[in-house]
């Protein structure tokens, strides 16, 4: 249902089939071969052929007990590293490193590493504009002759669209939602807004305490 919505979109141009592979979470030419499948069999063409199928280049079920079994019986406090290359040195095996960490992991003998969070992971951007707009304010001598002021822009995380530009001498509750009123008035209701932590954009009840 999801994908045929996507691709009436599409084909009214509403969305790009870039967005459209996005939400899905597929590659552009995978949602191309599944428009080509929907258009010559319905629904039909959506299921998963692979279903019931065997991999052509899965590895061979006898390699891999021979190798669980030479990990249980020797190399138990090897890492995994170098469990294989023992294996390829010592035991003509030929089956390549992630399946052997894989098939370690899935048997229990061998803990997955626990992820490391990078400092800033890159967040996607919104496929759809409106989905999230950004909201922010830089103090700078924007006109010569002038002194500081602050220029409040809001954009479109999607494209990168500038909504709303305001100069005001400083960033305040009255400044940040005019731009808002601005965007609103032009391009309607938007989904979410991504803002600093200015104290304009909160509630705080009492000076001090939880915002």
């Amino acid at each position: 249902m999801r994908f045929s919505d996507l691709l009436d979109r599409t084909e009214a141009k509403e969305l790009t089939q870039e967005a459209a592979s996005e939400v899905l979470g597929i590659s552009v030419r995978t949602f191309q071969r599944w428009a080509e499948r929907y258009e010559a069999e319905g629904d039909d063409g959506l299921v998963d052929r692979r279903l019931g199928r065997r991999s052509p280049r899965r590895a061979p079920e006898e390699e891999l007990e021979r190798m669980l079994a030479l990990y249980r019986d020797k190399y138990a406090d090897f890492t995994v590293k170098h469990f294989h290359e023992q294996m390829q040195k010592r035991h003509d095996y030929v089956l390549g490193y992630t399946v052997t960490k894989l098939a370690l992991h899935a048997a229990g003998l061998v803990r997955k590493a626990p992820k490391r969070s990078a400092h800033r992971k890159k967040r996607p951007r919104r496929p759809l504009r409106g989905m999230l707009l950004h909201q922010d304010g830089s103090r700078h001598v924007w006109i010569e002759g002038l002194p500081a002021r602050d220029l409040i822009v809001t954009m479109d995380d999607a494209t990168s669209e500038i909504y709303s530009m305001v100069l005001v001498e400083e960033e305040g509750t009255a400044s940040t939602f005019q731009a808002l009123r601005e965007v609103i008035g032009e391009h309607g209701l938007f989904c979410a807004l991504y803002t600093d932590r200015g104290s304009h954009y909160f509630l705080t009840p009492k000076a001090g305490e939880k915002i």
